[in-house]
């Protein structure tokens, strides 16, 4: 069986339309994407035997935007998504986040390869608010049905 992940898409109404925060990965394998959609919503890997989608999707959506992040009542289920041989579980909470506030949790990796050097990266190294058709430049494109599904129940 694949690798389970959960994430969370936090919304907000805003007069022209609904915005969604996205986040880009950080780390050195994402530098040279340039315009490829590499964006998505908060969320990591989790084991179903130990962790509940829901409780893993609030703790990654803590660790990814830090401190700043919102503290969330409630979570709208938006089902799951195949990524790779990943499955994403979704969710959806209203709220409202200063990107500039992005303070993500960090990963050691050696790098360059072969090195021998391990430095430290950030999950996310971006945070920004996206109407629709930014997310549809920008995200991921295995993601984007957790957008559609939040957009139906809006």
């Amino acid at each position: 069986m694949g690798k389970h992940s959960a994430g969370i898409i936090l919304f907000r109404r805003d007069p022209d339309g609904p915005r969604f925060l996205l986040v880009r990965p950080g780390g050195p394998f994402f530098a040279h994407c340039g315009d490829d959609p590499i964006w998505g919503i908060p969320k990591g890997e989790f084991n179903p035997e130990v962790e509940t989608p829901t409780a893993a999707a609030r703790r990654e959506f803590s660790e990814e935007l830090g401190p700043a992040a919102p503290r969330l009542t409630t979570l709208i289920p938006l089902g799951t998504v195949q990524q790779g041989a990943k499955l994403i579980h979704g969710f959806a909470a209203e709220g409202d986040f200063d990107p500039a506030q992005l303070q993500s949790n960090t990963f050691e990796l050696q790098f360059p390869r072969g090195s021998g050097k391990i430095r430290s990266f950030p999950e996310v190294d971006l945070a920004a608010w996206c109407c629709r058709d930014e997310v549809r430049v920008l995200m991921h494109p295995a993601q984007r049905a957790l957008i559609d599904r939040l957009i139906a129940q809006l």
